[in-house]
């Protein structure tokens, strides 16, 4: 019987056919762009907000004469920065050998993404800090009733129709919604068809009462619960120190080259009461 050649005879030496490398998905900055920003300070000085007492105009009579009243600031909120980083070591022999990825330009980028990835993390953290207001609990399945009262809370918050809010809600919440206001549901939004058109064929709404929804798609807790939030600019902040940064350092006697990220900043709410929580079931959605 005649020899038959095939690939299993050389797979144990058959070298791989390597293709570009994959990042892992990350949640990419979203709440950055949501948040009050500072970049005028270095080093490690916290950063203190005050805000002064609320005083109330009274009646008065013709000859009344006019008494003072305290108008004092009281601290109301401390900004503390602290640092954070991650380091790749590469050998020479590991980066002359690795084809046709470059890990030197690779793993800088992954140690970019890491740190945003943190930075979002964080800032999304800060969402269940929020003291305007909560609305639903673990658990809860959102409804559009729900999110109503969540921007009518944190309008009543801020004492304004035009102070700019922004709703952060997750994917698989947002889901639920979606399925409520298109043709995916069991009805659909007849009082609104424009709303249930754009739903259908795009998958999201921009705005619902006047407020932008932004949906991220981050960690649920254990309970496959998340907590979002409706809040104008300055309910939280960010203070940044010193921005996120690659650098290289050879290290000649380990024949390698150390890879090295950092960045400093501080994170926490700014204006807590203006800003409304909000926890609901984020579980996957199924059908």
């Amino acid at each position: 019987m005649p020899q038959i050649n095939t690939y299993s005879d050389i797979s144990s030496i058959a070298p791989d056919i390597q293709e570009d490398a994959i990042f892992a998905l990350r949640e990419m900055g979203t709440m950055q762009s949501l948040v009050r920003t500072w970049r005028d300070a270095r080093g490690a000085n916290p950063r203190v907000g005050y805000q002064y007492n609320k005083t109330s105009a009274q009646d008065i009579g013709e000859s009344d004469d006019l008494t003072s009243t305290a108008f004092t600031p009281s601290e109301l909120a401390t900004l503390t920065p602290g640092e954070i980083g991650e380091q790749f070591f590469v050998t020479d022999l590991r980066a002359d050998s690795e084809s046709p990825d470059d890990i030197r330009t690779d793993g800088g980028r992954e140690l970019g993404l890491a740190a945003t990835d943190k930075v979002e993390t964080d800032l999304l953290g800060e969402l269940s800090n929020l003291t305007g207001g909560t609305i639903g609990a673990a658990g809860t399945t959102i409804t559009w009733g729900y999110l109503a009262a969540a921007i009518a809370q944190a309008r009543n918050a801020n004492k304004s129709l035009v102070v700019p809010l922004a709703c952060v809600i997750h994917g698989y919440q947002w889901s639920v919604l979606a399925k409520t206001a298109s043709i995916a549901g069991a009805t659909s939004v007849a009082q609104a068809p424009g709303v249930t058109e754009e739903m259908t064929r795009r998958g999201a709404i921009s705005q619902f009462m006047g407020v932008t929804i932004y949906q991220v798609f981050a960690a649920v807790d254990s309970g496959d619960d998340f907590t979002g939030g409706v809040f104008p600019r300055d309910a939280i902040a960010i203070d940044w120190r010193r921005a996120i940064r690659v650098e290289p350092e050879r290290d000649a006697s380990r024949r390698g080259t150390e890879f090295n990220m950092s960045a400093v900043y501080a994170h926490g709410v700014w204006r807590a009461t203006l800003g409304i929580q909000f926890k609901f079931d984020a579980s996957a959605p199924t059908a």
